[in-house]
């Protein structure tokens, strides 16, 4: 049985249109993969353990922080510079200040610069890795363990980085649900033990 053409036609547009459908929903974690994967855009990698190998080489790693418009932390690094040994771990902090009178939720994304370097910088743990809450007045140093990747010293292009910058951006996000129940329940807590 043949279709008629009008029949084909909109078979074909309707084809086109699911094709491009899953193509766009599958495009955000298709990017971030590749991201992760190649260190492309100043994306860092992730390990659960320090690098296996130290080298006498030496590199400079800066520390950057900023805040997203409207997010009332204070957020700073608590030391501007370090220099390592490549593939020694670093241990570094930021300290959050939260000077409202409420609780604030923040999120940290983050970059290195230069982008040659993003997928020779290794995080094992992270601040970033999780989000925030912190309590009216409340201050705190969050820290972030990483290595720069021996591997780095044999890339065409990021055997010539001797500076890496590691720079956060907080931004508020909403209270997690449990937080933002106890923030709106008005009874007293009472310890049952």
């Amino acid at each position: 049985m043949a279709l008629d053409p009008k029949t084909r036609t909109v078979i074909r547009l309707v084809g086109v249109v699911v094709l491009m459908g899953g193509l766009s929903w599958a495009s955000v974690p298709f990017y971030s993969w590749f991201c992760r994967v190649t260190g492309f855009g100043g994306t860092t990698g992730v390990a659960e353990a320090g690098s296996g190998e130290v080298l006498d080489q030496t590199i400079k790693i800066r520390f950057d922080a900023s805040k997203d418009r409207g997010m009332p932390w204070e957020f700073r690094p608590v030391a501007r510079q370090m220099e390592l040994r490549i593939g020694e771990t670093g241990l570094a902090f930021y300290e959050a200040y939260n000077p409202t009178d409420r609780v604030v939720a923040g999120a940290a994304s983050y970059n290195v610069v230069p982008y040659e370097a993003g997928g020779f910088f290794t995080k094992i743990d992270c601040f970033c890795f999780t989000e925030q809450v912190l309590q009216p007045g409340e201050r705190v140093q969050m820290p972030v363990t990483f290595y720069v990747d021996p591997a780095i010293v044999s890339d065409r292009d990021a055997k010539y980085v001797h500076t890496i910058t590691l720079s956060y951006t907080f931004h508020e996000i909403d209270l997690p649900e449990t937080q933002a129940a106890l923030e709106t329940d008005p009874s007293p807590r009472t310890n049952l033990n």
